[in-house]
This record gives structure tokens, C-alpha cells and sequence, in this order.
């Protein structure tokens, strides 16, 4: 069975580090980005500055600027990344397929198998072990720590593209994108059954299993999760199974899993959501040996985050990137589609 555990982590908008001051009625005259230095202990001057230039910092809810001096009473909201932990990640030369870069930030294409996040049990050949190696200065309180350049993961077994933070500034403004749902995001996903309606939202409070605290549930109660929204769309009916696309408003863990699992059409081969075994046909003879070659040839959940959209934090300019299914989702794909042309026969 894959192992999750290290993919249990923040949601998107846990990213954001929340900060609401009320100053004090005798507080003197003081710069802003002086007053949070002293209140932000592990906030830097350069991030809480990036704060302030994505407005992400304001003061009685509105847009601020360094130099500005708060009164009495001023009412001041920060929204920052996470400061990152005191623990050192080794360099490794693990190769990167890299799409996009510029001095601000790289896209990049991750292959399936990748542990984003070091966490217990994946404390080496993970992404950030890569980006620390191939990039110095990354966005952290100190180059070699726990979070350089991260403003949101994709799950260890699922593949697809990414955007990495290359300074302080773009990874403060791109977690805001991300915090505030304006960035676009397409996965295909390749699911049991036929869902009806062939197009759809899904929606929920997502939070952890009581029974499986590697698994994410769906709850009506907003105390046990945090809302999540996922659309889809049915790109391809395969009898057996079906070719999805789904686009993300939120950003939980598993958000796309759980949900799928929810509406009774979990991820082929998907074995945190029980999508490993013959959930549609007859699970015997030819076609038993028929989906564990299948299994075999995908041997992880059929999750591709296909295409990435944001607005670049410097130019402000649209980008929009794409990507090709990777040759195991290809190739358990087309082996769907030529069964469903041979039964036809």
C-alpha cells in the first residue's frame, strides 16, 4: 500500500501564517514594518517588506506602505507564509524536469513516486532535498531549511506540475494566489464508474478519518473539516471506468480523493481510497487479470495535475502552462480504451 503519511500535511490556506493586532493606546508613533518586527519574532524585515508589497500586510484593512507610522488603535492584519522550522535539509542532486523559470520563480513537472515534503520516514530524496541542491537562496529564514521556495504540494504518488518561489517576494504573493483560490488548476483523474451527472461540483467539510488518520472524510458539520470545492467534468466514458477532469477552488489535503471516493468514484489504483481493487465488471477470469495488469501498469492513484494558471507575482502578467499524461497513466489509459474497442467487436 502507498504511504501517505508524509502527504498528511497543511492544507493550502495553512500556509498562511494569520496575525490580527489591535495597537495599544499608548503606542507611539512607529514605522509599520518596525512595529511588526518587534510583534513577528520569526518574521524577517525582507518578508514582512514582501508582505507589505502584496498587500498582504494591511492596517484598518487596507493596503499599507513600510514607511507608514501607526496610531493608537490602528487595527493591523498579516497573512504570511509559514516561518520555516530549524531543521536541516541535505542537498541531493535528484534531477528536476523544469518547464518554466525566470529569476522569480520555475515551474516544474513532478513525476509520480516524488515526496514534496520532508516529513517522518522521507527526511532525504524528496523535492525540497532537489530544490535545495539546484537553487541557492531560496525564500527561508535560512537557506537549507524545511520550506525553501514551497507555496502548495501535490500528493507523493500523484504527478503533474508545480510552482516553486525563487524570492521572498513572489513566494509571499503567490501564497496569497493560492490562499485566495485565483490560481487555476486542471488535474485528470481516471475513476471508477461512470459518475452521474457526467458534470458536476462537489462539495463538503474535508477533515481527518476518526477510524483512518491517513485517510481524509467528507463531513456535513463545519467543526470536523474545512469547506472544499471540486468541479468536474467526463472526458472519456470507459464503461468500466472513466477519464475526469477536475479543476480545484480549494485546496486541502486529498481534497480530489476524498471527494471522488465520496461521490462512490474513487481514483483507479488509488489504495489510501480503496480504488485498488475491481470496484466495476465482474472480478473474475480474463477480465480479473485484465485490471491487475492494469494495476500494474499504473501502479499508483491516476491523479495528473495537468495544467497550472497565476499571475506572475513581478510582470503581473497571465501564465498558463500544460502538460503531457505521463506514459504510466498513458499507457493504463489506452489499455481501458482498447479493451472497450475490442468488446465492441
Amino acid at each position: 500500500m502507498t504511504n501517505d503519511r508524509e502527504e498528511i500535511l497543511e492544507d493550502e490556506d495553512e500556509l498562511y501564517e494569520h496575525h490580527r493586532i489591535v495597537v495599544d493606546k499608548g503606542q507611539s508613533l512607529l514605522r509599520v514594518d518596525r512595529f511588526l518586527m518587534d510583534r513577528l519574532p520569526n518574521a524577517s524585515r525582507t518578508k514582512i517588506q514582501a508582505g507589505i508589497d502584496t498587500e498582504s500586510v494591511r492596517v484598518n484593512d487596507k493596503p499599507t506602505k513600510a514607511s507608514y507610522k501607526i496610531k493608537p488603535l490602528d487595527v493591523i492584519t498579516v497573512s504570511l507564509p509559514h516561518p520555516p522550522r530549524d531543521t536541516d535539509i541535505l542537498p541531493e542532486n535528484i534531477p528536476l524536469t523544469i518547464v518554466f523559470e525566470d529569476d522569480d520563480l520555475l515551474v516544474l513537472n513532478k513525476p509520480a513516486g516524488l515526496v514534496v515534503h520532508p516529513a517522518h520516514g522521507n527526511w532525504s530524496g524528496t523535492l525540497v532535498n532537489a530544490l535545495v541542491y539546484h537553487f541557492q537562496n531560496l525564500p527561508t529564514t535560512r537557506n537549507g531549511t524545511i520550506r525553501p521556495g514551497l507555496v502548495h504540494r501535490i500528493d507523493k504518488d500523484t504527478s503533474g506540475l508545480m510552482v516553486i518561489a525563487k524570492t521572498e517576494y513572489a513566494m509571499t504573493h503567490l501564497a496569497r494566489q493560492f490562499f485566495e483560490h485565483s490560481i487555476e488548476r486542471t488535474y485528470n483523474a481516471l475513476v471508477w464508474g461512470l459518475p452521474d451527472p457526467a458534470e458536476g461540483t462537489i462539495t463538503g467539510y474535508i477533515g481527518r478519518s476518526v477510524k483512518d488518520r491517513k485517510v481524509q472524510a467528507i463531513y456535513s458539520d463545519e467543526t470536523k473539516g474545512k469547506w472544499a470545492v471540486t468541479h468536474y467534468k467526463t472526458l472519456e466514458s470507459l464503461r468500466y471506468v472513466s477519464l475526469l477532469q477536475c479543476n480545484l477552488e480549494t485546496g486541502r489535503t486529498h481534497q480530489i480523493r476524498a471527494h471522488l471516493k465520496h461521490i462512490g468514484h474513487p481514483l483507479f489504483n488509488d489504495a489510501t481510497y480503496g480504488g485498488d481493487r475491481i470496484l466495476r465488471g465482474n472480478p473474475v477470469g480474463s477480465y480479473k487479470a485484465f485490471v491487475e495488469n492494469a494495476f500494474k501498469l499504473l501502479p499508483r492513484q491516476a491523479l495528473h495535475a495537468k495544467s497550472l494558471g497565476f499571475i506572475h507575482p513581478r510582470t503581473r502578467a497571465w501564465l498558463q502552462f500544460d502538460s503531457d499524461l505521463p506514459d504510466d497513466f498513458q499507457a493504463a489509459l489506452d489499455k481501458w480504451r482498447n479493451k472497450i474497442v475490442n468488446d465492441e467487436r
